[in-house]
């Protein structure tokens, strides 16, 4: 009787897997076998036998996880850019109390008040910038890479090649950048502080970033994971906690010579990593690649710049024997059009004329409280501190969020509803009640000046102050800050009158893409804006009354015609 097809698969595959067998022990798999005292134990030996080399085979050929990736990496669900994985480190960072302190802060501010979709918070962009620094760190070192594989004349030395170390610290310091804002945003430190605290040191929210990031470390014993994962915390050779935190506060101004070291972080060959996150050279970072797409999706304006198309292009190219982050000279167009579009979300919404309104008054009313003792934040150790002194001690200031206009509305020993003179506490919630009825300050007149006139704003500034303190009722509150505020509102492109683009980007050719250059301003376009700055000055009234209101407008057009004429 002949064989079944399907009998002749089964012993053709009995014999592949005895084969493999005799393999893995070491055997001749044509050799003589000693026979098994039954068909049944003969395929079943085999077959572990068989499996059993085959693990050994696919273990042994699967890479060895580096310590940088040995947990999984968890996913996002992002509106913006999508479902993005984070390193299992910047999760733990994510899960501190300092850093959910940023589910509390509004990333517009008071534009809240203005634009009812402006309701995301300095959380989520925190963790976009994050995930954008690591593809930016990441794509700059595949293309390190491949310069290096298709074997051509490299522009960069071994000491200049990005490592696992180095992309860790850049996603954690995109992520951490924000840490340091205080209530409504910017509202906190440029408003309310310099009024709070003239007489202090200048304060800005990237060092009260680092302030906080020391604190995100050392408060949740964080150090030892660091260093499971490969970055080195201590000593002064490399210290990725200084790199991390000179990234927070930002690249320098590319001024200073060549033998010079400028970061203590990093060596001179990897300067170019300081212009990821916060890049104060240009303003081509990733923070403003977030918070663009980020904020114009809930503002509901069109983003023109494509972010994406940046990071694809972006590599590292020697310029004049120094490293920098360049672009391809055909993406000029998708710069200026990154720099028209924080042009206009400065016109259209960060300085909307009413948001500035609602801000000013939320700085008033975080001043007035700051002046009654009865408004107090918990401390270290027990103690309690004002608003204004919070920003120095680590345990007030996770505690001081958006939240505080609440705490002030409802404190107990708020009663201004009871009482023909209020206390600053109970002045503050007045403020606050009458941003939520919308009975908002009401804005006397704006001036704008001329291309000429640019530098002349201090002192239009002061001549309106003059002219507006005569329109003030005498009725005992005789102080400027109580009835009016002046605020010179600036437009430009980040570089102040300056072209960010022709002076201070670097771009590379498709021919020799290792060297980076500038592109003069005469090549670029003959449409370019002639002037890249603007100001205008803004004047707010305070008071309710209506004909103090007419009093300040007549002085105000005084001041305007005397200004337009001259």
């Amino acid at each position: 009787m002949s064989k079944l097809p399907f009998m002749m698969g089964r012993y053709k595959w009995l014999v592949k897997v005895l084969s493999v067998g005799a393999e893995c022990k070491g055997e001749d798999p044509n050799g003589e076998h000693k026979k098994p005292t039954s068909t049944k134990q003969q395929n079943t030996t085999a077959h572990t036998e068989a499996k059993k080399c085959l693990d050994e085979k696919v273990e042994n050929n699967i890479p060895k996880k580096p310590r940088f990736y040995i947990e999984e990496h968890k996913v996002f669900n992002d509106p913006i850019h999508g479902h993005i994985k984070l390193h299992p480190l910047l999760v733990k960072i994510i899960d501190t109390p300092q850093f959910q302190r940023l589910r509390k802060i509004k990333q517009l501010g008071g534009g809240y008040y203005v634009f009812p979709g402006a309701s995301h918070n300095r959380f989520e962009h925190s963790v976009g910038v994050g995930h954008l620094a690591g593809e930016l760190v990441k794509a700059l070192r595949a293309k390190q890479l491949e310069e290096l594989e298709q074997e051509q004349e490299p522009s960069m030395d071994s000491e200049s090649l990005i490592n696992d170390r180095d992309v860790l610290c850049v996603q954690i310091a995109g992520l951490c950048h924000d840490l340091g804002h205080g209530p409504f945003s910017h509202v906190f430190d440029g408003m309310f502080n310099p009024q709070a605290d003239p007489k202090g040191e200048k304060w800005e929210h990237e060092d009260a970033s680092i302030f906080m990031f020391d604190h995100l470390v050392n408060d949740n014993n964080l150090k030892p994971l660091m260093n499971h994962y490969g970055l080195i915390t201590e000593g002064d050779n490399e210290n990725d906690l200084v790199f991390i935190k000179e990234m927070i506060k930002g690249s320098l101004k590319n001024n200073s010579p060549q033998n010079e070291k400028l970061y203590k972080g990093r060596n001179n060959e990897k300067s170019f990593l300081y212009e990821i996150v916060a890049n104060k050279q240009n303003g081509i970072d990733v923070d403003k690649f977030d918070y663009f797409a980020r904020d114009c999706h809930h503002l509901g304006i069109q983003n023109n710049f494509d972010h994406r198309r940046f990071i694809v292009f972006a590599r590292v190219c020697n310029v004049d024997g120094q490293l920098h982050i360049c672009s391809r000279d055909k993406e000029m167009a998708n710069l200026y059009d990154m720099f028209h579009t924080r042009n206009s979300l400065h016109r259209r919404a960060y300085q909307h004329r009413v948001k500035m309104a609602v801000e000013i008054m939320i700085k008033d009313a975080l001043l007035k409280a700051n002046q009654d003792p009865h408004f107090q934040i918990k401390s270290s150790e027990g103690k309690t501190c004002c608003l204004s002194e919070a920003k120095r001690d680590k345990e007030a200031y996770t505690k001081l969020t958006d939240e505080v206009i609440e705490q002030i509305l409802h404190h107990d020993a708020c009663s201004c509803s009871n009482e023909s003179t209020p206390s600053s506490l109970g002045e503050a919630a007045q403020i606050i009640e009458r941003i939520m009825s919308r009975d908002l300050y009401q804005l006397v007149g704006e001036i704008k000046l001329k291309k000429e006139d640019q530098e002349k704003a201090e002192d239009v500034t002061k001549r309106l102050k003059t002219e507006l303190a005569k329109a003030i009722p005498k009725d005992g509150k005789q102080d400027e800050n109580d009835n009016f505020e002046v605020k010179v509102a600036k437009f430009d492109y980040g570089k102040k009158n300056e072209d960010p683009i022709s002076n201070y980007t670097y771009f590379y050719s498709k021919f020799n893409p290792t060297i980076g250059f500038k592109i003069p301003r005469e090549e670029v376009s003959n449409l370019l804006p002639e002037c890249f700055s603007e100001k205008h000055i803004r004047v707010y009234w305070k008071r309710r009354d209506d004909k103090s209101l007419e009093d300040a407008k007549k002085c105000f057009k005084a001041v305007k015609k005397e200004v337009e004429e001259n």
